[in-house]
């Protein structure tokens, strides 16, 4: 039960249930019925529960109720988000200004970050899958070793994120743009970017910027009708796409590429490509498209 959680947590900390709500700004009253198991916090007041008893939020998450206790009080009931999803406690985000908050080791959000306004939050190991983001501003977040896969995220701002090592297999991502994100180390296999912007701050060879795609798995990802400027390219691309976009200072570095679709894009004359490999069919892509190819070579066979 979440009550005596919190109630364990309160004496271990050596703290009263009066002294605890005065450090959380609560009446005592208040701390009673989350103990009792007649309400509990909304997700604001569990992050600055958890800080204050020296746990995290999973201490709390992985045996929440999923909707309040039908015996809450009516003031009580006020604290608590009443939509349901599954076995997710009903929290929601949506709407939302969160700054500098910690999420990490979160799971099932699903619809529930909506419309929000999100900076230098951490979501670090944090299950998304299934996340739906629509008209989100998302800068300075962490939200290393997630799994984000199936998720789609709309109409939305991500600036300055931290996707290292995440898994976003079949994300899709709409009308948004990813500008300046690293995302080393993460998988991108079948993602989509349709309709946005795919963007770095700056191309300088041996610069920061390169690492910020170091080890992407670029496999069945499709670019389409997106702005990709500012990027390096390395490693293996195998069964992409890039269709009707628009390319500023983009290179291919070091790349691999097989079974890689170009189609309708504009200036894709002046994406540099640097000791590349590509097969025969992705080589005839380049060379229709009016791509420079004297920095690419063709791979045997």
């Amino acid at each position: 039960m979440i009550g005596n959680k919190i109630a364990e947590a309160r004496k271990k900390m050596d703290l009263s249930q009066a002294q605890l709500a005065q450090r959380m700004f609560i009446s005592p009253q208040a701390v009673g019925k989350w103990e009792r198991g007649e309400s509990f916090p909304d997700i604001l007041t569990f992050n600055r529960l958890a800080k204050l008893l020296g746990v995290d939020l999973n201490y709390f998450s992985e045996n929440m109720p999923s909707a309040p206790n039908d015996k809450a009080s009516p003031e009580m009931q006020a604290e608590v988000p009443q939509e349901k999803h599954n076995n997710n406690p009903g929290w929601n985000m949506s709407n939302g200004n969160w700054l500098d908050a910690d999420f990490s080791g979160l799971k099932d959000l699903h619809e529930k970050f909506s419309s929000s306004n999100m900076q230098r939050c951490k979501f670090i190991g944090s299950d998304l899958s299934g996340l739906l983001l629509k008209s989100n501003n998302v800068d300075h977040c962490d939200f290393s070793g997630s799994d984000f896969s199936n998720s789609k995220i709309q109409s939305s701002n991500l600036a300055h994120n931290l996707f290292n090592h995440c898994l976003l297999n079949f994300t899709e991502f709409f009308r948004s743009n990813i500008y300046s994100c690293h995302f080393s180390g993460a998988d991108l296999t079948g993602v989509v970017i349709r309709s946005g912007g795919f963007s770095g701050m700056a191309v300088k060879s041996g610069s920061s910027e390169k690492s910020m795609l170091l080890g992407t798995v670029f496999n069945r990802t499709s670019f389409i009708d997106s702005h990709i400027a500012d990027l390096v390219f390395t490693g293996k691309l195998s069964y992409c796409s890039f269709e009707n976009c628009a390319f500023t200072r983009v290179i291919f570095q070091g790349a691999r590429l097989e079974n890689t679709f170009f189609k309708n894009n504009r200036n894709l004359k002046r994406v540099r490509f640097i000791d590349c490999q590509a097969d025969r069919i992705t080589y005839e892509f380049l060379k229709q498209g009016k791509a420079e190819l004297s920095g690419i070579s063709l791979l045997d066979g």
